[in-house]
């Protein structure tokens, strides 16, 4: 059976070329919401939709698919703590691939970052994160880079929200034993750039990604929309879509 997928926020530039993906992928487009328009009708019509919104309708989108028994890929970045709480209720009641980024190059560097960090004791190498994007992208650190953080802190074994240090200024003092660290460029229509970097007193390990073309968030989307039709309830990441968990 042909899986019906939905577009939340088809008409902007990642919803236009996710219309294309989802054509390549053979798959029947259920339809879209614009800005202002709600979900509800949507998630009626479709199996699973797609969802790289804004942050601040990521509440009302949750209670309307886990009302329409639909499933969700969000990629939305930027969530609070209260619309995380959200994101796993629904996922008691549907299935949810959520994630901070689609390509499959970023999950395997999130991968083999939380490896690397067990393997490298936090008082002998430090944890540095830089990214970089568009100058139009509203929220910082990138929801990858934080990602990139909750990976070498669950390496460690600790809270990242207790070791992470961002936006240092002025006389900061020596660096903590254990930080892990965020630096954030914004410029120009960098589509996106992160690096992981591990430095010791006699040698540094940098681990970077770049992207090139938002088309790889789009395809993995859409990998994921087709891997989640049909799943038990659950809250699934692209570890699990590629495999990987």
């Amino acid at each position: 059976m042909s899986i019906r997928i939905g577009i939340a926020g088809i008409s902007g530039r990642m919803g236009r070329m996710l219309v294309e993906e989802v054509a390549a992928a053979s798959c029947p487009l259920a339809g879209g919401t614009r800005s202002g328009e709600t979900l509800d009708a949507l998630a009626i019509a479709s199996d699973v939709v797609i969802d790289f919104t804004r942050a601040g309708a990521v509440q009302a989108h949750a209670e309307a698919l886990a009302t329409a028994g639909t499933a969700w890929v969000l990629g939305t970045s930027g969530l609070s703590a209260a619309d995380e709480a959200a994101v796993a209720t629904a996922a008691t009641r549907i299935p949810v691939v959520y994630a901070a980024n689609f390509s499959a190059g970023v999950t395997l560097v999130l991968a083999l970052a939380e490896r690397m960090a067990a393997s490298l004791p936090p008082a002998q190498y430090d944890a540095e994160i830089l990214e970089m994007h568009h100058r139009q992208k509203v929220d910082a650190p990138s929801g990858t880079a934080i990602a990139l953080g909750r990976a070498v802190a669950a390496g460690r074994g600790v809270d990242l929200a207790t070791v992470m240090q961002s936006g240092r200024d002025g006389h900061t003092g020596p660096r903590e034993t254990g930080a892990i660290g965020f630096a954030t460029l914004r410029g120009g229509q960098v589509v996106g750039e992160h690096s992981l970097l591990f430095a010791g007193a006699d040698e540094q390990i940098i681990l970077t990604h770049k992207a090139f073309d938002r088309r790889t968030f789009a395809s993995g989307a859409v990998r994921a929309a087709l891997w989640v039709a049909g799943r038990a309830p659950g809250l699934y990441g692209m570890k699990d879509v590629l495999g990987l968990a």
